[in-house]
């Protein structure tokens, strides 16, 4: 059986700030619109973070039991290793979905019903990514996916419930999270392009390869950056305040830099690392800017 300390570990709490930045950046375009409303950024931030430990969770279980993760090189994992029977990770990732409904309905209840459906797709993203008979994250389509539940719909859904509008500062302001947010797994996934191979998962890195992976990881990273002027420019702040962005640029040009280096394997590890955190300070300057402006 597991340890409580593998159990963490399996939760894989380094990917959080993927959850977190874009909670953040909504919640500072709600603020920028006039209506930042404490409560519903809260159980925004509780839907993100489930969904992000359960969706490991679930990485962890269909992976295992598929023998993706019996070479891999990386963070620990419950099932490839052995630690814990695989239906107990799947229990695991099934309580982190529920925890993440929960929250997500008493959203929809104070604010429109038709995002229940945006949750449930959110869910079943998340499940049928390394599950189910036909995975998606093993045609490549993963980079999309989180492009689009972790950027776009966590940052709009997130400025929407407390404003009950869409607007430009969010949509943008989603594309930078979300190109950060997918870069993190483009390291990943360039990282364990040999593994993917041999076990027959073919994401977008083994399809386009091992330079090209490397082109995308720098595109994503200069794609948030160039969207940050873009909310810069649409809401006519001052150009000054960008310098609050320089955490997160530092921490993107070290990563970009080892991802041009032609690092590999457990050498990639610390760009993972740098590019979470990247993101994380990423979205609070986002919210710096749009609540000051």
């Amino acid at each position: 059986m597991a340890t409580p300390a593998q159990w963490i570990e399996g939760a894989r709490p380094r990917t959080l700030p993927a959850a977190v930045a874009p909670v953040i950046a909504g919640s500072g375009a709600a603020s920028y619109a006039g209506s930042f409303v404490w409560w519903k950024a809260t159980l925004a931030l509780v839907v993100a973070a489930a969904l992000q430990v359960a969706v490991n969770y679930a990485n962890d279980y269909s992976d295992g039991i598929r023998g993706t993760d019996s070479n891999r090189v990386g963070p620990f994992r419950l099932v490839g290793s052995q630690a814990a029977a695989p239906a107990a990770v799947r229990r695991a990732a099934f309580a982190g979905f529920a925890v993440a409904a929960a929250a997500g309905l008493v959203l929809a209840a104070t604010t429109a019903w038709w995002l229940v459906l945006v949750g449930a797709a959110a869910i079943a993203a998340s499940w049928y990514y390394t599950g189910g008979s036909m995975p998606y994250g093993y045609r490549g389509l993963g980079e999309l996916s989180v492009f689009v539940f972790f950027g776009l719909v966590a940052v709009m859904g997130t400025a929407y419930v407390q404003t009950r509008s869409f607007t430009v500062p969010a949509a943008v302001s989603g594309v930078g999270v979300g190109a950060l947010a997918c870069a993190i797994l483009v390291a990943n996934n360039l990282r364990d392009i040999p593994t993917d191979r041999l076990a027959g998962k073919r994401t977008l890195a083994v399809a386009i390869g091992d330079p090209g992976t490397r082109r995308l990881y720098v595109g994503l990273t200069a794609a948030a950056f160039l969207a940050m002027v873009a909310v810069v420019l649409h809401i006519g702040a001052d150009w000054w305040l960008l310098t609050v962005a320089l955490p997160s640029l530092a921490l993107s040009i070290r990563a970009a830099r080892s991802v041009l280096a032609d690092a590999t394997g457990l050498d990639l590890i610390p760009v993972l690392r740098d590019t979470g955190l990247a993101e994380l300070l990423y979205g609070v300057a986002l919210a710096f800017l749009l609540t000051t402006a």
